[in-house]
């Protein structure tokens, strides 16, 4: 009973509801921004498109996926063509994007689509969401906007739109069920694609984290966050727990003066199926130099290069020390053998057909800095 108390005493009427919505949607179909994987006005939207951007903008921006999905969309034009590709190829072509297990979901979801689903994606929230790397999120966003199904569609820009017009101060994550109901009672069952659209339109052009440009605003007159003098100040969010410090030791080992051995990761975990420079585990206490060179790759006379290689990611932070070393051209790799499946060599001019993560990329530039 108080949840109905809390929406009403936050939503007068459904009247209001759609003639926001309705204003919104006169607003879009004005100022809409002209992205390269949306569909003109009067365009039916392609589900592979909308599918491959929702995938490229999980955690990244608008202004670093576009290069990437006109990259994707010349090289792998349908979900057909993208099933056939390989994964490696995949990766590379995705490198600078980061967390790359949406790239291995890409691929195995385009080869579900292809193979068991004819090439077509499922329409419904339901069955878009058990495909591979699409959740809540993005199966309401490709189902609104590739199938016009009334779905709700709930992203950072959305959360921010919705807090600051219903003024609700309940600091993220905890308010994001109300969020997500007030959004679906704003959710039109006409155009439900294009108003979902306008929501992320409206957070990333007007209703801006900083300095949202409220006199430019639809919904500047039923703004209860403008009303009361707290819009920068919404949606409120708790303090982030601050992220573990891991360590670890990485091996930079030449043969030859040309090549360089590297391998492959595991195919499931962090950085799943990339290439990466053979290293240590990564834990909160390092190992020293001694242990270090017992875990080595090959034995070779190792040395320390100054300074440390600095990575974050989303749950911790990583240093890495790097150790050179170097071996004859005749040496062969881990195991005895000159091309493993996890270990290789590559020569130092083709590093960077490779498909390294940034975090690999940082510490090849490192060595090659240092004299390694």
């Amino acid at each position: 009973m108080a949840q109905r108390t809390t929406s009403a005493s936050l939503i007068s009427s459904r009247r209001e509801l759609a003639q926001l919505a309705a204003g919104l949607l006169a607003w879009y179909d004005r100022h809409r921004r002209a992205l390269p994987w949306r569909a003109k006005a009067g365009e039916h939207p392609d589900p592979y498109r909308v599918w491959l951007s929702e995938i490229m903008l999980q955690q990244t921006t608008v202004k670093t996926v576009a290069p990437y999905f006109s990259t994707f969309l010349a090289r792998w034009p349908t979900v057909t063509a993208l099933a056939e590709a390989e994964l490696d190829e995949v990766l590379h072509a995705w490198q600078g994007l980061g967390y790359y297990a949406r790239a291995r979901n890409l691929h195995r979801c385009a080869q579900i689509v292809a193979h068991r689903h004819r090439g077509r994606f499922p329409r419904s929230v339901e069955g878009l969401q058990a495909l591979p790397g699409i959740g809540p999120y993005t199966a309401a966003a490709i189902a609104a906007i590739a199938f016009g199904r009334k779905a709700t569609v709930v992203d950072g820009n959305i959360e921010r739109v919705t807090a600051r017009l219903f003024a609700v101060r309940e600091p993220l994550p905890r308010a994001k069920e109300q969020l997500r109901r007030l959004a679906h009672a704003l959710t039109p069952v006409l155009r439900p694609g294009d108003h979902a659209q306008a929501m992320m339109d409206l957070g990333a052009v007007i209703c801006t984290k900083h300095r949202p440009r409220c006199t430019l605003c639809p919904w500047q007159a039923s703004c209860l966050a403008l009303k009361q003098g707290i819009a920068t100040a919404l949606p409120k969010r708790a303090p982030k727990p601050r992220r573990p410090l891991r360590r670890g030791i990485v091996f930079w080992l030449v043969r030859g003066g040309r090549e360089v051995l590297v391998r492959k990761r595991p195919a499931k975990g962090l950085l799943g199926g990339l290439m990466e420079l053979p290293s240590t585990g990564w834990a909160e206490v390092p190992p020293t130099l001694a242990e270090a060179e017992c875990q080595a790759p090959l034995a070779a006379r190792w040395r320390a290069l100054p300074g440390i290689v600095r990575h974050v990611f989303t749950h911790f932070e990583l240093e890495l020390t790097v150790l050179a070393g170097s071996v004859g051209e005749t040496t062969e790799g881990p195991g005895g053998v000159n091309e493993g499946e996890t270990h290789r060599w590559c020569r130092l001019d083709r590093l960077s057909d490779l498909a390294l993560p940034t975090l690999m990329k940082k510490v090849v530039a490192h060595a090659l800095a240092h004299g390694g």
